[in-house]
């Protein structure tokens, strides 16, 4: 090992620990306080308390019992973030059953890929198009037994069944779910190959939740303390945290819907914001768009500049000028304060993860007032580093949270060990002796370095590393993130393995060009043929470039580009679930315009 970055053993697991003991501990702690918010059909918030949430999770988990499911038996849940996800979670979980969230993007091939590989025997489904989607993934045999809806009355129905079945029925079972037990098998979202099994027990969990509420206290202890979740329950992102928030003293909100999102950031007044990069994107260039032309534009420009000044000082430690800080105030009057409204007026924080987010941005966040606290993980080791609230380090992805080790290896890869991560691949125990070397470290396929006080730097992704003819290796992730902080670029893809120079192929936003083009009192593009055509769209994206290009190295520079006339999206397979490019798949997809415009001579 090169280096080593740890954190001490702050949560140890007991044998009986299991997910719905979080649950229980906060009931019995606080029964009338706050636990779950969620928009009822009118569109109005609602509440749980703890003590109500409890109840119902049991009844839910009733209701399974009456329908003759018992420990280890599998439930998929397919459906988009809502309170009935996490409620048949718990009650599930308190069963001993193995919870399988699906992407509600899947596909139906993917969907029998995951029935046939956990034997799911019933599944809770949102609505009657997934339901299609299961019947369509369970043509040819399948496990699946029963399908469920939640806009079908799924909830009533379990809980109506629930009451045949005794309080000491259900105690009796749940005694049986121990820390070892299997709790979940999740699916990695693919962007490197085939997805994977990923399973995780609910020692593992239980210790996961703890220790990040243990790593971030001020914000998972704070009075009045709610998390917003609008990410896909599927992902271990979002999840995680939704047991963490049950395990400490925060209101977890649920509602997947992000068009409504600016609407139910007002409304709940989140205190944490949570989101993958994509997110902070769009925020930042919604209000660059907002604010293009005229004397506004030139005040965002400077108001962002001042930002980064005030964040650049503040990572470096050094002396403040007063000019500086009179800029930091004077912005805040003008449009940081403007910006943070949008996301409700009680969040001081928020955390990012997923993907890589481009350092100049989160720097603007940072000086802004909201400093992105970047975490990072894989679905095979849960959240393993998450920057703290005190002493966070702009460009990092934090120190190893509480009962956590992260190493460098010898050839640069970030490698993870602690009671967090993952105890095997479903089916494959040769994948599995691959990933977990005999000492216990996970090797996660990524690049990365720790610097002295301890701090994690992703640098890149094995498998996506680009050797270039001449021998140059170039990691995508900071000129991919760069171009995406351009208001026009929807989605960028790095191509350049064993070519001469590295390109990009290049998606637009077409509300944000249009935005663009009515700025300059033109008239908007008719679609996204039109737009990609566009001097002016092709110069602003050429700019773009080139100042992507000043974070590199002329030999890791972009050299050519192409604007698509289309878009990467999950259900045209060249963006994962959790909206990361495939791109082996959109080099297939694009090989025409690759060869003809990028590489022909």
């Amino acid at each position: 090992m090169k280096k080593e970055s740890a954190s001490p053993l702050v949560y140890e697991t007991s044998p009986e620990d299991n997910l719905f003991s979080i649950l229980q501990k906060r009931a019995g702690s606080s029964p009338d306080g706050e636990l779950v918010k969620y928009k009822d059909d009118g569109g109005q918030w609602r509440s749980f308390s703890a003590g109500e949430f409890l109840d119902l999770s049991k009844l839910l988990a009733k209701g399974f019992m009456a329908q003759g499911f018992k420990k280890g038996d599998a439930v998929a849940i397919l459906s988009s973030t809502r309170w009935e996800w996490t409620a048949f979670d718990f009650a599930a979980l308190s069963l001993g059953m193995v919870v399988v969230p699906i992407y509600q993007t899947d596909s139906p091939h993917q969907i029998k890929a995951i029935l046939d590989g956990t034997g799911a025997r019933i599944a809770i489904a949102e609505d009657g198009g997934q339901k299609e989607k299961l019947e369509e993934a369970k043509k040819g045999g399948s496990p699946l037994e029963s399908v469920w809806l939640l806009d079908e009355g799924a909830v009533a129905t379990f809980c109506e069944l629930g009451k045949a079945v005794g309080d000491g029925a259900w105690e009796e079972a749940a005694s049986k779910v121990a820390a070892k037990d299997l709790a979940t098998i999740v699916y990695t979202s693919g962007s490197t190959g085939i997805p994977k099994g990923v399973e995780l027990t609910h020692g593992m969990l239980c210790c996961n939740a703890y220790s990040i509420c243990m790593t971030v206290p001020q914000i998972c202890y704070q009075e009045g303390g709610c998390y917003l979740c609008f990410l896909p329950l599927a992902h271990i992102f979002a999840r995680a945290m939704q047991f963490a928030v049950t395990a400490c003293t925060m209101t977890l909100a649920l509602e997947g819907d992000t068009k409504t999102l600016l609407e139910d950031f007002r409304k709940v007044n989140p205190t944490l914001i949570l989101g993958v990069p994509r997110v902070f994107e769009k925020i930042y260039n919604a209000s660059t768009q907002k604010a293009a032309g005229g004397l506004s534009g030139k005040t965002f420009k400077k108001a962002v500049m001042a930002a980064k000044e005030w964040s650049r000082r503040q990572q470096e430690k050094s002396p403040m000028p007063s000019m500086v800080e009179y800029k930091k105030r004077l912005y805040s009057k003008l449009v940081y304060k403007k910006i943070l409204k949008a996301m409700g007026s009680k969040a001081s924080f928020a955390v990012t993860g997923g993907a890589p987010i481009d350092k100049s941005l989160a720097a603007f966040y940072n000086g802004m007032g909201l400093p992105l606290l970047e975490g990072y993980g894989l679905t095979e080791t849960c959240p393993c580093t998450l920057n703290p609230v005190e002493g966070y380090k702009v460009g990092s992805v934090g120190r190893p949270v509480a009962s956590c080790r992260v190493a460098i290896s010898d050839e640069g890869e970030i490698l993870v060990k602690g009671p967090t991560v993952f105890r095997g691949y479903l089916n494959d125990p040769d994948l599995t002796k691959k990933a977990l070397d005999e000492e216990g470290w996970f090797h996660t396929g990524d690049l990365g370095d720790i610097d002295d006080d301890g701090f994690l730097y992703v640098t890149g992704r094995i498998k996506e590393l680009i050797i270039t003819a001449g021998g140059k290796n170039v990691s995508p992730a900071v000129l991919e993130t760069a171009l995406k902080t351009c208001p026009l670029v929807s989605e960028c893809a790095l191509i350049g393995d064993r070519r001469p120079f590295v390109s990009a192929l290049i998606t637009l936003d077409l509300g944000a060009v249009n935005a663009f083009l009515e700025s300059r009192r033109l008239p908007p593009a008719a679609g996204l043929k039109e737009a990609a055509q566009n001097p002016l769209v092709y110069n602003r994206i050429l700019r773009a470039v080139d100042e992507a290009n000043q974070k590199v190295s002329r030999a890791e520079s972009i050299r050519k580009f192409v604007i698509l006339d289309s878009e990467f999206t999950v259900e045209n397979g060249l963006l994962t679930p959790s909206l990361k490019i495939r791109r082996d798949a959109i080099a297939k997809r694009f090989k025409g315009e690759i060869e003809k415009k990028i590489y022909s001579k």
